[in-house]
């Protein structure tokens, strides 16, 4: 697998949080390790000093959403049974204990549904090398015509700490662009050399494999490139106009996003996200813009398409005992369209780690 096909199904997950954000902090101490088992890339958490007005808005947000805490739910109904976790894309050794509880779920179910499966990946990475205008457009204005001379150092600044020099940027697709200012230097690097592990995704994915259970994909492989098609160019630029300030703290969201995440405190991270990007000198009604941009089209549409191919999986599965495993981005598990919520106005009983 190519390093573009590793990374898009991550940055489409990270998209939802750090498209739109844009940091009111200072730079903090790049080196600083946050928790304990440390994952190869370290940054500052940066929920952990907030002031306390600021962390009552969180927890004020928090308790008004539906399953905004915890990754581990149930859901029945009748005798079909769905067993969900909500994963983070990237390698972390405290992933260990979820594989392990998750293992003998999956091998006793009659499927494992994830966001996209080997297969997935596969035609992913054969439409990159068919198709390079999926991720480049040759023909029509490159990004230094399109921005202003400011915005495009900026943004070639950024782009060269991601490994990629401006000559192949000017000529990206804006939205790869703004996916790839949301994910740390480190993360990349990371995921091109392979020694920050893999996500929890494909953890479990092994351990599909390695049981002989089926894997399902939720969506179909190239999902990805109609989530932004029909955006008009100002929108296209507005994604990285909204991207770039954060673009430097990228390793302290990283490590903000992780520490939440293994607290459980998903919604958390929505709202932080959304807090934080009110202060970063962005129009208050153009980060509302691309924070409603962003929930539309990486959460809610997928959400309420996943719900199908979820209940008939489980609807099979259940006529031969056997539940089914779902594993998808975590920050798809929270909120009035969120999957649990669909579920549940579907009929299903949702129960979970924090209930």
């Amino acid at each position: 697998m190519n390093l573009v096909t590793r990374l898009l199904a991550p940055m489409v997950a990270a998209a939802a949080l750090l498209l739109a954000t844009g940091p009111g902090h200072a730079l903090t101490d790049p080196g600083r390790a946050s928790g304990t088992d440390a994952p190869l890339c370290t940054g500052a958490d940066l929920m952990a000093d907030l002031p306390a007005e600021r962390q009552a808005q969180i927890a004020e947000a928090v308790a008004a959403t539906p399953y905004a805490q915890g990754i581990r739910y149930r859901a029945t109904r009748g005798d079909a049974v769905i067993e969900i976790v909500g994963t983070y894309h990237f390698g972390d050794p405290r992933h260990d204990p979820t594989v392990t509880a998750m293992r003998p779920l999956i091998e006793d179910a009659g499927a494992l549904l994830v966001e996209a499966g080997p297969d997935e990946e596969r035609r992913l990475t054969a439409a990159l090398a068919d198709d390079p205008s999926l991720m480049v457009d040759a023909d029509g204005p490159t990004l230094p015509e399109r921005m202003d001379d400011a915005e495009w150092r900026e943004l070639s600044a950024a782009m060269a700490a991601r490994g990629l020099p401006a000559i192949m940027v000017s000529r990206l697709r804006p939205w790869y662009v703004a996916m790839m200012l949301g994910l740390s230097p480190c993360m990349i690097e990371a995921a091109q050399s392979g020694d920050g592990g893999e996500g929890l995704d494909h953890r479990l994915i092994e351990v599909a494999e390695d049981s002989g259970t089926p894997i399902l994909a939720l969506e179909p492989w190239d999902t990805v490139f109609g989530i932004f098609r029909d955006l008009t160019p100002e929108e296209e630029l507005d994604m990285i106009r909204a991207a770039l300030p954060a673009a430097q703290l990228a390793d302290d969201y990283a490590a903000t996003t992780l520490e939440a995440y293994f607290r459980g405190d998903i919604w958390a991270i929505w709202e932080y996200g959304r807090l934080d990007a009110y202060d970063s000198g962005l129009p208050r009604e153009a980060v509302d813009r691309q924070l409603q941009l962003a929930e539309a089209r990486l959460m809610t549409e997928r959400n309420r398409s996943w719900i199908e191919p979820l209940t008939q999986a489980a609807d099979k599965a259940a006529a031969e005992g056997r539940p089914v495993v779902a594993a998808f981005g975590a920050l798809h598990l929270p909120g009035e369209t969120g999957v649990l919520r669909l579920l549940k106005r579907d009929g299903w009983t949702i129960t979970g780690d924090r209930e």
